[in-house]
């Protein structure tokens, strides 16, 4: 399988497991972690969510010669997968209970965004983000362009956004993407032990304080239906195949507006 689910008495683990390719999400990770997104929003006695990447790195994002043609034929909301929750909170709502995040080593593109949609975020200290489709030639859409400069300011936001840099743990820690930087190896143990912090609180105040929080952060429909339009445009763009094939090939894109 390519993610691991796992109930943790009011807990409920979400471990992405492909490490043979840096836990890149395909379509079966995508419907996965969908399929556990639903788990925890239904099941009464599941109350927070970990979700971690397996082996040295969180993921290395999507693996992009499969899924980008999905996304070509049937929008960015192919992200989500199907089901009533959307991991990223645009396509589909939100789960209603709370998730911590885990990251280590490799943390690229959607990882970013994950942890902008996540409520709470651990990171290793060997973390490494960088959100770089431009240098494939698409854009973010999984809510980086939405939620990035609401959440971490816009200069903040607009550095990793428009120049692909890598950056840290220590830069995230700064700009507020994680709360906690822990030695590696140790991210999924506090950020299990958060949760379960979290899962021996009432549930029902719990519930009610993350809606009422996001009611007052994120009025995001404009920005959704903006992505909606604008995504196919790329998707079907000389650069966005461009990027496409210098990513399977290993090598610097070249790029000419098109």
């Amino acid at each position: 399988m390519s993610v691991t689910v796992e109930k943790d008495g009011h807990v409920l683990l979400i471990g992405i497991d492909r490490p043979a390719k840096r836990n890149a999400w395909n379509l079966e990770v995508i419907q996965a972690v969908a399929d556990a997104y639903e788990w925890l929003g239904t099941d009464d006695e599941v109350r927070v969510g970990v979700v971690f990447g397996h082996g040295d790195h969180f993921s290395a994002g999507l693996d992009l010669a499969e899924v980008l043609p999905a996304v070509h034929a049937e929008g960015p909301s192919a992200l989500a997968g199907s089901g009533p929750y959307d991991p990223f909170g645009l396509w589909a709502p939100p789960v209603p209970k709370p998730v911590v995040l885990a990251v280590q080593g490799i943390a690229f593109t959607l990882s970013i965004e994950l942890a902008l949609a996540s409520d709470i975020v651990v990171a290793a200290d060997d973390v490494r983000f960088r959100q770089l489709e431009i240098g494939r030639g698409i854009m973010p859409f999984g809510g980086a362009t939405l939620r990035a400069p609401a959440q971490l300011g816009w200069g903040n936001a607009m550095r990793f956004l428009l120049t692909a840099e890598e950056f840290g743990a220590a830069e995230a820690l700064r700009i507020g993407l994680v709360q906690e930087v822990v030695p590696a190896g140790e991210q999924l143990a506090r950020a299990t032990a958060l949760a379960q912090l979290i899962a021996a609180q009432a549930p029902l105040g719990v519930y009610g304080t993350l809606a009422s929080a996001r009611v007052a952060c994120r009025n995001e429909a404009a920005a959704v239906e903006h992505l909606r339009t604008v995504i196919p445009t790329l998707t079907a763009s000389e650069d966005a195949a461009e990027g496409v094939l210098s990513f399977v090939e290993r090598r610097d894109a070249r790029f000419t507006g098109r």
